[in-house]
């Protein structure tokens, strides 16, 4: 039988509250238009693996309303090339930004990985950690979550001084629904989650996360190690 976590990993779990959006929202990439002005950040701090040359700055911001679910992440890097451009291509080879969630409280070890690179281009899996699979989502789907960025799509030569980037996108709920049962968001509804920032190859590899990942070796795909998003 799979065992989802013992009492020290719960006990080690970040906590976000999610708020709902209020008003309409374009997504356009901008970290301080008025609808995130008064969101809680998260900071993307806890680092796995060897110790880059430059440590990105990395915080994201989530709301919901009864159809969707709106993230952005703010990134202050270094060192970033971006050359991917097909969908479900390994986009966390170069600067990226990831959100892993689990929306079935009963079944904490099913989760979605929405993986996006400085571009903007996108990967996204559906994963059951205890059967060890892990499933594209169709590009149909995948063409549903409608995503800005500030970058150009391609940035090549790398940039090698500070660069400030960010990635926004809305995902729609009923299209996750063809994958998994969804408990949709409303206030007191929790899911497990995490947020994350890598290069895994390039100049300058590293592996950043928000819940802390306790873990010899990088590795994202752990879900017992999932903080709790919870909606207001």
């Amino acid at each position: 039988m799979f065992s989802f976590t013992t009492k020290e990993e719960v006990k080690r779990q970040s906590v976000y509250k999610v708020h709902k959006l209020t008003q309409s929202m374009k997504i356009d990439a901008d970290w301080n238009k008025p609808q995130w002005q008064n969101i809680k950040e998260i900071d993307i701090n806890n680092r796995m693996g060897d110790k880059p040359l430059f440590i990105p700055t990395v915080k994201a911001k989530m709301m919901y309303d009864n159809e969707n679910l709106y993230l952005i992440f703010h990134v202050n890097d270094r060192y970033v090339r971006c050359r991917v451009t097909d969908y479900n291509g390994p986009v966390y080879e170069e600067p990226a930004v990831e959100f892993f969630f689990s929306p079935d409280p009963a079944f904490p070890d099913r989760y979605f990985n929405l993986e996006i690179n400085c571009g903007g281009t996108p990967l996204m899996h559906y994963n059951d950690f205890s059967a060890k699979t892990h499933n594209p989502l169709e590009l149909e789907d995948i063409y549903k979550v409608e995503i800005a960025h500030s970058l150009p799509q391609v940035v090549d030569p790398e940039i090698t001084e500070p660069v400030t980037w960010t990635i926004e996108y809305k995902i729609p709920l009923a299209m996750l629904e063809k994958y998994s049962k969804i408990i949709y968001p409303k206030p007191g509804i929790s899911w497990l989650a995490n947020f994350y920032k890598i290069a895994e190859k390039g100049t300058n590899i590293h592996f950043l996360t928000w819940s802390v990942v306790d873990n010899p070796e990088p590795d994202f795909h752990l879900p017992r190690f999932f903080g709790n998003i919870k909606f207001e």
